[in-house]
């Protein structure tokens, strides 16, 4: 997948094509199937394939103390959106000046002018235009008079639950990475480099790799298993997200013991999945009760891990 960086670098007179649009956030599943569905549209019309998307999230800009925290970076995103087929991604650099275009511009002049747009395909929920005012509705009405056809996905539910960025914040922020990797359609992860720690892992009994984690984790303080992977390796894992309290650290830190691995990893770039909650964050009365729950921790993630298999 080709990526553009600015609709400045569209080409113009590029060729026809349908468009994703949207911020996709989270890439989740409602996301994925509005770009699932503008790329079988434009194989259908034999166009090209285009996922249009933002950066950064809007409300980044337009109230910073307001924007939610990310999901995926966007390096993470642009590699999900590439493996659901789209020939492009275009990421339009969402500034205070964008966010002042109109609805109407912003159909006539970027997906029908500059796009190229023979179809649009957008979420039930999404907004486009100064102050939010454009909606799947007024996508139609604007789209209708230039010929430009119109597809709004409905929104997907999963067990009860509207899939949405919200809800996958939410239940990573209770720690259950289960109902955030149903809504995601993948299991959530965090990526960052490893970095050489105090060696308390070590000194307990269980050599830990250190992250430093790409941006803040969403998921609340505990104890996970999980699989790392690493450019020529993987492991199961368990993964500690917290500030080491038995140690009186304050310090919030991702760190993960590889079950079966052993070497080192310093200046390796490690991603970590999540796949089920453990335990919550605890502070231990002394090391060698923290080392008999690691211990404890080792077989239950073996255990869920297996049944995750």
């Amino acid at each position: 997948m080709e990526i553009l960086r600015g609709l400045d670098r569209y080409p113009p007179e590029g060729p026809e094509s349908v468009v994703a649009l949207g911020a996709f956030d989270g890439v989740h599943l409602g996301h994925q199937e509005v770009i699932r569905t503008a790329v079988a549209r434009a194989r259908a019309l034999g166009v090209r394939a285009v996922a249009a998307t933002f950066d950064p999230h809007p409300l980044a800009v337009l109230a910073p103390a307001e924007a939610p925290p990310q999901i995926v970076t966007l390096e993470e995103r642009l590699e999900l959106i590439g493996a659901l087929g789209p020939d492009l991604a275009v990421v339009i650099p969402f500034t205070l000046e964008f966010s002042k275009v109109e609805p109407e511009a912003f159909v006539t002049e970027i997906l029908h002018g500059r796009l190229r747009a023979l179809e649009v395909v957008v979420g039930f929920n999404h907004t486009f235009g100064r102050g939010a005012r454009g909606d799947a509705r007024l996508l139609e009405e604007l789209a209708a008079p230039l010929g430009l056809r119109v597809h709004v996905t409905p929104p997907r539910v999963v067990d009860e639950v509207v899939v949405s960025s919200s809800s996958i914040r939410q239940a990573l922020r209770t720690g259950d990475v289960r109902a955030a990797a149903v809504l995601l359609g993948r299991p959530y992860t965090v990526r960052g480099r490893v970095l050489q720690g105090a060696g308390r892992g070590h000194a307990v009994g269980f050599p830990t790799a250190n992250l430093q984690p790409d941006r803040p984790p969403l998921l609340a303080r505990g104890v996970y298993a999980g699989r790392a992977r690493w450019e020529g390796g993987s492991a199961d894992a368990v993964i500690n997200v917290g500030v080491r309290p038995t140690f009186g650290e304050g310090e919030l830190w991702v760190e993960a013991y590889l079950l079966g691995f052993s070497g080192a990893l310093y200046g390796e770039t490690l991603t970590l999945a999540f796949l089920a909650r453990i335990r919550d964050e605890q502070r231990f009365p002394s090391v060698d009760a923290l080392r008999v729950r690691i211990r404890e921790d080792v077989a239950e993630a073996v255990r869920l891990l297996d049944r995750h298999r």
